[in-house]
């Protein structure tokens, strides 16, 4: 006999037993299998006598018996109820006596919960849009032809983007702090190697020119002696070097790896990379717009044992980041509360995704799985040998079908809500 109690929302604790025989069956059956390679002072391998493998093995075998026993006999219950256990389950044994008839336990476990999706007609979500320009191709041509320019001494006052050389001294309190001296110093104005304040003081200096200032750097500066302190720089110019970019022609369009220097032909590609960034990054912004709504409107409990394996998880992802990187954390391990909140947001989405995957049949179709693989195969040289490479590995092919069922999912809950079309800059878009 066995029986379930309900001893919370989502916490279940089963009473149940199991028979002495099946128990004994099967530490002889694992008795005589140890049987077959022990190696006991006195006797050869398989030819062990029943009751000596006993006095040395029948406390093993008995304990691995019982626990599959119990692990079985837990499984059982389980399916018969339909139950959706999360995690694994505590097992205690109520009955002392190991060698009685009938060994009685309970399991304490939870199960899933039934997940509530709310009214989403109610939910109004901004729909972010963007519709891309030749204006942003020539932009994107320009920042190329700025990262292969080439500088050229000129005798005219500094102005942003050109190259100067300048010797510094910086003072705190009337002393050169460490870092705050240089000599010929390389300086790109407006790349933001330097604070804008320093850079601002070189604008319309000429070579040979020198001036002292004030400048309070900032309070989260990395260094620690003049970080939210006010210092004096004194800069003497030694020359000015302004960019001379590349013509757009076909000597330019074969540096960058187009064949036969087609100036049609970047543009081209140019506009095809752009297009399928700004899909992607307005594919993202509009997942979280939806990814909010859904948690807005869903009502259910989350199971500690789910939300324990999310926050293991983004630490052990956390920690091989940080070692990627070269940080030594050997033995140091962040603590857990600082990846609850993401971890509970990432583990309740987990279920509302699954759920309405079978309720509304959002699972990806083998026509958007292929359409998909094309689109990611299509911004490499060859997208013949890319789509193949998804192909010949299901990981990476179940990675795909998660992305077409999360396009899915946001196209249904768009469909569910109300929606409002927001234009939104390139600059924003792009992070700028």
């Amino acid at each position: 006999m066995s029986s379930v109690e309900t001893v919370s929302a989502l916490e279940r604790c089963l009473n149940a037993s199991i028979p002495q025989q099946a128990i004994r069956s099967e530490v002889t059956a694992r008795l005589k299998k140890i049987g077959r390679t022990a190696k006991i002072a006195g006797f050869r391998p398989g030819k062990i006598p029943a009751k000596v493998l006993e006095q040395h093995y029948g406390a093993q075998a008995h304990q691995e018996a019982l626990g599959d026993a119990l692990q079985l006999s837990f499984e059982q219950v389980v399916q018969l109820n339909n139950l959706k256990v999360a995690g694994y389950p505590k097992f205690e044994l109520k009955t002392s006596d190991l060698a009685a008839d009938e060994i009685e336990y309970s399991a304490t476990f939870e199960v899933y919960p039934e997940v509530a999706i709310g009214d989403l007609s109610g939910e109004t979500l901004e729909r972010l849009v963007y519709e891309l320009s030749q204006d942003d191709v020539n932009n994107t041509i320009l920042t190329l032809r700025k990262q292969r320019a080439v500088f050229e001494q000129v005798d005219r006052a500094a102005q942003d983007g050109d190259k100067v050389h300048v010797d510094f001294t910086g003072r705190l309190n009337g002393e050169v702090f460490k870092g705050g001296e240089a000599k010929d110093y390389p300086v790109t104005l407006g790349a933001g190697s330097m604070l804008p304040e320093f850079e601002t003081a070189i604008m319309g200096m000429k070579a040979g020119e020198t001036k002292s200032f004030d400048m309070t750097f900032p309070e989260e500066y990395h260094g620690k002696d003049v970080a939210g302190k006010q210092v004096n720089f004194t800069i003497t110019l030694n020359k000015v070097e302004a960019p001379r970019l590349p013509e757009l022609d076909a000597e330019f369009c074969i540096s960058i790896g187009i064949e036969g220097g087609d100036v049609g032909k970047l543009e081209d590609e140019i506009r095809a990379n752009l297009q399928r960034e700004v899909s992607r990054r307005l594919k993202a912004r509009n997942k979280d717009a939806v990814m909010n709504a859904l948690l807005k409107v869903a009502q259910f409990d989350l199971p500690k044992a789910v939300l324990e394996w999310e926050i293991q998880e983004l630490m052990q992802q956390t920690i091989q980041e940080m070692e990627s990187r070269g940080m030594k954390i050997k033995g140091i391990r962040p603590p857990p509360e600082m990846f609850a909140a993401r971890a509970e947001k990432r583990a309740k989405l987990g279920l509302i995704f699954a759920d309405l995957a079978q309720k509304h049949d959002l699972k990806a179709k083998p026509d958007q799985l292929q359409a998909m693989v094309e689109e990611y195969a299509q911004s490499f040289e060859r997208p013949e040998e890319v789509a193949r490479w998804y192909y010949e590995d299901q990981s990476r092919l179940q990675e795909v079908a998660n992305a077409v069922l999360e396009d899915n999912l946001v196209a249904w809950v768009m469909g569910q809500a109300k929606t409002a079309d927001k234009p939104v800059s390139f600059d924003e878009l792009m992070g700028n």
